[in-house]
Protein backbone atom coordinates (compact mmCIF):
# COMPACT_ATOMS: atom_id res chain seq x y z
CA UNK A 1 0.00 0.00 0.00
CA UNK A 2 0.94 3.47 -1.11
CA UNK A 3 1.91 5.34 2.29
CA UNK A 4 -0.72 8.56 2.47
CA UNK A 5 0.22 12.82 2.70
CA UNK A 6 -1.96 14.12 4.87
CA UNK A 7 -3.25 17.58 3.88
CA UNK A 8 -3.26 20.40 6.61
CA UNK A 9 -7.06 20.18 6.95
CA UNK A 10 -6.65 17.22 8.88
CA UNK A 11 -5.17 15.85 12.22
CA UNK A 12 -1.85 14.96 12.61
CA UNK A 13 -3.32 12.15 14.62
CA UNK A 14 -4.34 10.13 11.62
CA UNK A 15 -0.75 9.26 10.56
CA UNK A 16 -0.39 7.30 14.06
CA UNK A 17 -3.97 6.12 13.98
CA UNK A 18 -3.83 4.99 10.64
CA UNK A 19 -0.12 3.45 10.58
CA UNK A 20 -1.19 -0.03 11.06
CA UNK A 21 -3.05 -0.21 6.93
CA UNK A 22 -1.22 2.97 5.50
CA UNK A 23 2.52 2.70 6.71
CA UNK A 24 4.98 5.02 6.23
CA UNK A 25 2.09 8.09 5.82
CA UNK A 26 2.82 11.63 6.72
CA UNK A 27 1.57 15.01 7.42
CA UNK A 28 2.42 17.69 5.61
CA UNK A 29 3.00 19.55 9.32
CA UNK A 30 6.12 17.13 9.59
CA UNK A 31 7.33 17.79 6.92
CA UNK A 32 7.45 21.45 7.26
CA UNK A 33 4.75 22.46 4.69
CA UNK A 34 2.09 23.13 6.58
CA UNK A 35 1.46 26.83 4.91
CA UNK A 36 2.77 25.45 1.67
CA UNK A 37 0.57 26.05 -1.24
CA UNK A 38 -1.03 23.46 -3.24
CA UNK A 39 1.65 23.26 -5.83
CA UNK A 40 4.12 22.89 -3.80
CA UNK A 41 2.76 19.64 -1.62
CA UNK A 42 1.68 18.35 -5.44
CA UNK A 43 5.31 18.11 -6.05
CA UNK A 44 6.50 17.04 -2.95
CA UNK A 45 4.00 14.08 -3.05
CA UNK A 46 4.66 13.20 -7.40
CA UNK A 47 8.44 12.94 -5.94
CA UNK A 48 7.78 10.59 -3.15
CA UNK A 49 5.07 8.18 -4.44
CA UNK A 50 2.58 9.53 -1.72
CA UNK A 51 -1.31 9.64 -2.05
CA UNK A 52 -2.83 12.91 -0.91
CA UNK A 53 -5.23 12.67 1.29
CA UNK A 54 -7.60 16.01 1.49
CA UNK A 55 -11.03 17.69 1.99
CA UNK A 56 -9.93 20.34 -0.32
CA UNK A 57 -10.80 20.29 -3.73
CA UNK A 58 -8.07 21.85 -5.33
CA UNK A 59 -6.06 19.01 -5.58
CA UNK A 60 -8.71 17.27 -7.88
CA UNK A 61 -8.51 20.23 -10.02
CA UNK A 62 -4.72 20.15 -9.90
CA UNK A 63 -5.23 16.15 -11.14
CA UNK A 64 -7.66 17.29 -13.76
CA UNK A 65 -4.96 20.23 -14.75
CA UNK A 66 -1.58 18.26 -14.55
CA UNK A 67 -2.43 14.39 -14.79
CA UNK A 68 -1.20 12.28 -11.86
CA UNK A 69 0.44 11.12 -10.65
CA UNK A 70 0.09 12.17 -7.42
CA UNK A 71 -3.25 10.65 -6.79
CA UNK A 72 -5.86 11.96 -4.57
CA UNK A 73 -8.16 10.82 -1.93
CA UNK A 74 -10.77 13.49 -1.46
CA UNK A 75 -13.05 13.41 1.33
CA UNK A 76 -16.45 15.12 0.98
CA UNK A 77 -17.86 15.49 3.81
CA UNK A 78 -18.16 18.26 5.72
CA UNK A 79 -17.26 18.69 9.75
CA UNK A 80 -16.25 15.38 10.94
CA UNK A 81 -14.29 14.23 14.02
CA UNK A 82 -10.76 12.51 13.36
CA UNK A 83 -12.14 9.36 14.60
CA UNK A 84 -14.87 9.54 11.61
CA UNK A 85 -12.31 10.02 9.12
CA UNK A 86 -9.59 7.56 10.27
CA UNK A 87 -13.23 5.21 9.61
CA UNK A 88 -14.09 6.46 6.46
CA UNK A 89 -9.95 5.68 5.30
CA UNK A 90 -10.52 2.17 6.87
CA UNK A 91 -13.39 1.00 5.32
CA UNK A 92 -12.56 2.48 2.04
CA UNK A 93 -8.93 0.99 2.06
CA UNK A 94 -9.55 -1.74 -1.11
CA UNK A 95 -11.26 1.46 -2.85
CA UNK A 96 -7.81 3.45 -2.13
CA UNK A 97 -5.77 0.72 -2.85
CA UNK A 98 -7.49 0.07 -6.59
CA UNK A 99 -6.77 3.89 -7.06
CA UNK A 100 -3.11 3.17 -6.28
CA UNK A 101 -3.18 0.23 -8.63
CA UNK A 102 -5.08 2.02 -11.48
CA UNK A 103 -3.03 3.43 -14.25
CA UNK A 104 -6.22 5.47 -15.14
CA UNK A 105 -7.84 6.93 -12.09
CA UNK A 106 -6.38 9.94 -10.29
CA UNK A 107 -8.90 10.73 -7.41
CA UNK A 108 -10.69 8.77 -5.24
CA UNK A 109 -14.10 10.65 -3.77
CA UNK A 110 -15.40 9.34 0.01
CA UNK A 111 -18.38 10.56 0.99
Amino acid sequence: MKPLLFDQNLSPRLVNLLSDVFPNSVHVHALGLGTAFDREIWAYAQRKDLIIVTKDADYAELGALLGFPPKVIWIQRGNCSTREIEQMLRKNRQAIEALANDPHVGVLEIF
